[in-house]
């Protein structure tokens, strides 16, 4: 059985492979999107939707099946690193993947908690090299619309507060940008310009999910059937992150664990250590 190092190091081989790739691929790859949200803002939901529509105009598509909200910390442990690869092959077959969240909601919920020992930049270290969306649709709820369709649990990451945070942060990451008191907040996590992340990172479209189900269904389409266009055309290029690990805030990491590489591994190790015997901890398919 492969270990979470084995795991880590093939994915990133692969991506750096792809990356180095400049030939033209004769057959057309398949978009990789994915929907991001609060709580009860429609997620699965959509997704099932958005795959439905897929389906309807007889294209190959496959949902990734989300792995659970009450357990999003566990969105930082390997098994990303073991789907990637499975990721990569459905799209090189030209299969399109629609994901209920991905590593955007591990990244801005461990921001959210602001601790300072764990900037915005050592939150990202761990996803280096995962595959690359096409597209990333926010669906967007307030905190008392998220509330009024079913209740806070008791959980930290339920809580209004935490909420409204996440919320705050993926509008400062989106295209947009629009929320001035998330883009502070995102420079007070760690120190990166909102502008900087945006030319890093793949768009963010934020989608009013407040409407009406058919009516946010149908917002998504539009966005998603414009971006699948680029992608069949082959304007969009390859699906990879960039190859080096994030640059991180080294006053903020434990000096034993000084180099990128070191704290990828340990945080990565660590989480996947405390969460072992977590049945909710998998990242599979829907055999659609």
């Amino acid at each position: 059985m492969s270990s979470i190092h084995d795991l880590a190091a093939a994915a990133v081989a692969g991506t750096s492979s792809a990356a180095g790739d400049d030939s033209t691929d004769s057959k057309m790859r398949g978009a990789f999107i994915v929907l991001e949200g609060l709580d009860r803002s429609g997620k699965t939901t959509q997704v099932k939707l958005l795959e439905q529509r897929f389906v309807e105009e007889g294209r190959p598509v496959k949902s990734h099946v989300d792995m659970s909200d009450h357990a999003i910390h566990l969105l930082f442990s390997a098994n990303r690193w073991e789907a990637a690869q499975q990721i990569r092959a459905y799209l090189d077959a030209g299969i399109t993947v629609v994901s209920d969240r991905f590593y955007h909601s591990g990244i801005v919920y461990s921001a959210a908690k602001k601790n300072p020992h764990l900037p915005l930049s050592w939150a990202r270290a761990p996803d280096t090299g995962l595959p690359r969306p096409d597209v990333v649709l926010f669906l967007d709820l307030d905190e008392e619309a998220a509330r009024a369709r079913g209740g806070w649990g008791s959980e930290k990451y339920e809580k209004e507060e935490m909420q409204r945070t996440v919320r705050e942060l993926f509008w400062a990451l989106s295209m947009g940008g629009k929320d001035i008191k998330g883009q502070d907040l995102l420079q007070q996590l760690g120190g990166i310009e909102g502008a900087s992340w945006r030319q890093d990172e793949e768009d963010i479209v934020v989608v009013d999910a407040s409407r009406a189900v058919e009516e946010v269904s149908e917002a998504i389409w539009r966005k998603v059937r414009a971006r699948v266009d680029r992608v069949e055309a082959g304007e969009m290029g390859k699906v990879s992150r960039r190859e080096q690990f994030a640059i991180l805030e080294m006053s903020h990491v434990p000096k034993t664990y000084a180099s990128a590489q070191t704290c990828f591994y340990f945080y990565i190790n660590n989480q996947h250590n405390n969460n072992n015997n977590n049945n909710n901890n998998n990242f599979y398919f829907a055999n659609n």
